[in-house]
């Protein structure tokens, strides 16, 4: 079968085999699965995992030792038995050891962003499903790479987008497949957190957030790894949280697929005065360093269908969080921002309504399911939605909610918005992954099956 073929026969199977219920002889199955970075994001995963009586987790992996010890420690807690360590002793391709872990079903990859696409890329030849965090790769060629394994391997790839499952984005979910917004005209969403306290503490593990100045080697948690991107790289660097709504709300990769982007950066001065403030305006290195990337990026996408979809990266400056997710069609919107929606013909003429009556009115069906078992979880429950999607795939064998075309697509925003400022703000074409078959690719996606 050549590569086109083999495209095609991904979308017919995508289109028809998405099943009413968890077949009968999948609901017994457990599953063997291995953990790779056990900091803070992976021990929310490996929370999710030992709730779960369909799981075992036998293999973990990091190479800190405190984070690998506390992951080790959960497990116990949760009375579940002893997985193998990987990484211990700081080799930081002990992660090619763990894949070599007999009879192991699939993997959670939870690990600084440019170790995703190498290690998403050796799981999926050893033939072990991946489940991995948002950023799928950092380059372009990343993208393509990680979409050619999956396709050569046939191997399950999952992008664990929680967003997509928050439970008023699902509900606006149905609001659109009901037709409450007419014909969708335009779009928003982004990533808008103030991460400052995050990109900087004092190195002490103790002290993860809002500690000090120090990052990269002297930094701890994600101020190790996460700040260096914001020295070096200016473009939308975690798109996903924005996109994966719109794109599911849009029927992108289903019908419809991004056509043409651009982006914008502004001026960086956000990370620099934080680090002068919270040195005390001494001469800490930290003060010297020049940040490349732009406090508030905006990029836009234009779609075959004929939608525009708004993104914004704003995470160096002091805000509230916000997602800021619009969606706007011929018959009113829904923002999430001000909690308000307006339907012409049922809203008071310029007002807006509370979202809330509408959430409870179109819940999704999963959140009608499962609210009990999501509660207590993090991120409002939708960790164990996402967590949930993943293992109810690959115990059925059925194709991933979030799909490897989703995920480089979704992913792939980044090096493209890099590229799009870096030769002036240019507008761009968007490549298509699936290489035409978006059209004919049916718009079943994460939200229509059992999970």
């Amino acid at each position: 079968m050549n590569r086109r073929d083999f495209i095609a026969a991904g979308g017919l199977l995508a289109a028809t085999s998405l099943l009413s219920a968890t077949p009968a002889w999948a609901r017994g199955r457990r599953l063997r699965m291995g953990v790779i970075g056990t900091g803070m994001r992976g021990q929310v995963h490996l929370t999710e995992l030992l709730r779960r009586d369909d799981v075992d987790v036998v293999a973990l992996c990091d190479i800190e030792p405190i984070m690998l010890r506390q992951a080790q420690a959960m497990v116990a807690k949760a009375g579940k038995p002893e997985p193998k360590l990987y990484g211990a002793d700081g080799d930081v391709n002990a992660w090619k050891r763990l894949l070599e872990t007999r009879g192991l079903d699939g993997v959670i990859i939870a690990t600084p962003w440019e170790w995703h696409a190498p290690m998403a890329i050796g799981a999926m030849q050893a033939k072990v499903a991946v489940g991995c965090e948002v950023v799928a790769g950092i380059t372009l060629q990343d993208h393509w790479d990680v979409l050619e394994t999956q396709l050569r391997t046939g191997t399950p790839y999952m992008l664990l987008e929680n967003v997509c499952y928050r439970r008023d984005v699902m509900a606006a979910l149905q609001m659109v497949r009901a037709g409450l917004f007419g014909e969708l005209i335009h779009l928003q969403g982004g990533y808008q957190h103030d991460l400052r306290g995050v990109k900087f503490n004092d190195g002490n593990p103790a002290h993860p957030y809002d500690s000090g100045v120090e990052f990269g080697p002297k930094g701890w948690s994600e101020a190790r790894w996460r700040t260096e991107h914001s020295v070096e790289r200016n473009g939308d660097l975690y798109p996903s949280h924005g996109i994966g709504p719109c794109a599911m709300y849009t029927g992108i990769n289903r019908g419809n697929r991004f056509t043409r982007i651009n982006a914008f950066a502004t001026k960086a001065r956000g990370l620099h005065d934080y680090t002068v403030e919270k040195s005390g305006g001494t001469t800490h290195p930290s003060t010297k360093v020049t940040f490349k990337l732009g406090d508030v990026v905006t990029t836009t996408l234009a779609c075959a269908n004929g939608e525009t979809i708004l993104l914004q990266h704003d995470t160096s400056l002091p805000r509230p969080y916000s997602l800021g997710f619009r969606v706007q069609g011929t018959k009113g919107l829904w923002m999430d921002l001000n909690h308000g929606v307006h339907i012409e013909g049922r809203s008071p003429p310029h007002e807006w309504e509370d979202f809330k009556a509408y959430q409870d009115q179109y819940e999704h069906p999963l959140w009608k399911q499962y609210a009990g078992d999501a509660a207590g979880a993090g991120h409002g429950g939708m960790d164990w939605f996402v967590m949930h999607a993943f293992v109810e795939a690959l115990k059925a064998q059925a194709p991933m909610p979030i799909d490897i075309f989703d995920a480089v697509t979704w992913s792939a925003i980044t090096p493209l918005s890099e590229q799009s400022i870096a030769q002036g703000f240019q507008t761009l074409d968007f490549p298509d992954f699936t290489r035409g078959q978006w059209q004919q690719r049916k718009p079943i996606f994460a939200f229509d099956a059992r999970y």
